[in-house]
């Protein structure tokens, strides 16, 4: 049993096994609001993560959970500026989704790409350096009180009525009275209850092979275009995706701004097992390699760039869990389940976990009720995260094949998402405004959990319509043209679908919503948009000009 100074054992409320992103962002909330909580890790910080890029929902959560916690260092997460500026200047800056579709063998056609621009009223998200985040929001939460044992592997967790006892591989004990699993695929709590589904339900398979590079071509040399084909904000300052069919290549760049001093570039490929088994007379390395090489355009991404870390392939990504809580535990983000880097869900599905978890975990520390019915909801949430990833990533790899279908998908993923976080940011400012956590529960209590917009009917159908018209092309009762037609025809007939943004326009390869663009848009919002897409939107609109005219974005 681990003593205290004075020799008394230490009984904690919370103990969190795993140090990443969202072990040590729960561990900062629970200890700032008198939490007593252990951080158990089996290795130390620094320490190599993926999982690198931001998106605007994550923004919200962030500047949500800093605010009803009262954990003001989560904002310097929020923002580009802020990550650099308090962190440290080793992250890249993100400006938008970008996404070149590529044939085997042939040149790469300018008329198939796809970018979706962030809005300039929100802060520049950013492409997080993992090691240096990472150690950052581990030290946010020693310093609101949380115990630290790194180098410590769990080697058994075992429950009783009054708590749970955690012993290492040494021998070593702690005491809690609630457990956290965050320690990802190898959770131990999900080891120890044969929790893993086999076969995992999820409909989509992927494998991965990545690593960081140095002297990555920048995307916007590689792809020099006339002015009528290039995008409006450069490939570099953004996510790139490489997509062909059942696959793709991502370039995440460290060194995209000038107030970053990073040369390294986060770069990976993610293949359909069932279409490119691995083939192990060759290395990951040379596997890489390979299939860079099919694509002219994009094996001179890669032209001259040198790996600096060992290179890593996985075998299928996805895993599932039956269920994700329990009388005194949880698992937490990647302990539960794993679809795909696509879309850059993970980060972004962990935070709205914490956010989910960490008040219920409050009360009971103060009550004394750690029962599984006690965070039923919490499960629920979490598994449907996952389920709504899965449905959309695997309409999105079949897809590939087709670049109208591929353009429709793009869209009816991106107003959706862009939708979710008008949402969640209406909730947060009426939350602001009146002190009533009923708007912040009502994100949770929704409808559709899986979706970024959750509480809209209209939007489930059409995103339900996406998924089946997507199985339908690859079951071969629909041609890709039939799918593709039947989604457009959706996105330009849908009332809740805002005109002059370009979501209902097959033709516009660049979503940049301007400041003519948003003007437009918001005057729809008022004269024709539904009530309930009036409301998200205004609501957006009203505090965005208001913070704009102070000379500040709202995030």
């Amino acid at each position: 049993m681990r003593a205290t100074q004075n020799g008394s054992a230490q009984l904690y409320d919370v103990a969190i096994i795993g140090t990443g992103l969202g072990g040590s962002m729960l561990g900062a909330i629970l200890a700032r609001n008198g939490a007593r909580v252990l951080l158990l890790d089996q290795t130390e910080h620094p320490k190599f993560a993926i999982g690198e890029s931001t998106i605007p929902n994550m923004l919200v959560s962030l500047r949500t959970m800093a605010a009803r916690y009262d954990v003001p260092e989560l904002v310097t997460l929020s923002s580009f500026a802020g990550c650099q500026r308090i962190i440290g200047p080793s992250n890249g800056v993100k400006n938008h989704f970008g996404f070149l579709v590529h044939q085997e063998g042939r040149q790469q056609d300018p008329a198939q790409v796809t970018m979706y621009n962030f809005t300039k009223l929100i802060y520049p998200t950013a492409h997080f350096y993992r090691q240096d985040t990472d150690a950052y929001l581990l030290r946010v939460a020693v310093g609101y009180g949380c115990a630290l044992r790194q180098r410590f592997r769990t080697a058994s967790v075992e429950f009783d009525d009054s708590g749970v006892t955690i012993t290492g591989d040494s021998g070593e004990e702690f005491r809690s009275r609630y457990v956290v699993d965050a320690s990802g695929y190898r959770s131990v709590i999900a080891e120890k209850f044969g929790l893993r589904e086999d076969p995992c339900r999820y409909k989509h398979h992927s494998r991965s092979i990545w690593n960081h590079m140095i002297d990555v071509p920048d995307t916007d040399q590689v792809f020099a275009r006339p002015t009528a084909d290039a995008p409006p904000v450069p490939w570099y300052e953004g996510t790139i995706h490489h997509l062909f069919e059942r696959g793709w290549f991502w370039v995440i760049p460290f060194n995209n701004d000038p107030s970053s001093r990073n040369p390294l570039c986060s770069v990976g490929l993610t293949l359909d097992p069932r279409r490119y088994p691995v083939d192990h007379s060759l290395t990951p390395e040379q596997e890489f390699w390979a299939h860079a090489r099919r694509f002219p355009d994009i094996a001179r991404q890669f032209a001259g760039a040198r790996p600096v870390r060992e290179w890593v392939r996985t075998d299928r990504l996805q895993y599932s869990s039956s269920r994700t809580v329990g009388d005194r535990w949880a698992l937490l983000s990647h302990a539960a389940g794993f679809i795909d880097p696509l879309f850059s869900r993970g980060m972004s599905n962990t935070c709205e976990v914490v956010n989910v978890l960490a008040w219920r975990l409050l009360r009971a520390t103060r009550d004394g009720d750690f029962s599984a019915e006690r965070f039923r909801a919490v499960d629920r949430f979490q598994q449907a995260l996952l389920t709504g990833n899965d449905e959309l990533v695997n309409a999105a790899f079949i897809s590939f094949e087709d670049y109208r279908l591929w353009s429709a998908v793009f869209r009816i993923w991106a107003w959706g998402s862009n939708a979710g976080s008008f949402r969640a940011h209406e909730a947060f400012r009426r939350w602001r405004a009146d002190g009533d956590e009923r708007h912040l529960l009502e994100l949770e209590d929704a409808e559709n959990p899986e979706l970024h917009w959750s509480d809209h009917e209209g939007y489930r159908q059409m995103f339900s319509t996406m998924v089946e018209r997507c199985g339908a092309y690859e079951a071969g009762r629909v041609t890709a043209r039939e799918a593709a037609d039947a989604l457009h025809e959706q996105l330009a007939s849908a009332s809740y679908v805002p005109r002059y943004y370009g979501w209902d326009d097959p033709t516009l390869r660049f979503i940049n919503p301007t400041s003519k663009v948003m003007a437009k848009t918001m005057w729809w919002a008022l004269r024709e948009a539904p009530p309930d897409v009036r409301r998200i939107m205004l609501g957006f609109g009203r505090e965005a000009t208001k913070e704009v005219l102070r000379g500040r974005r709202i995030f």
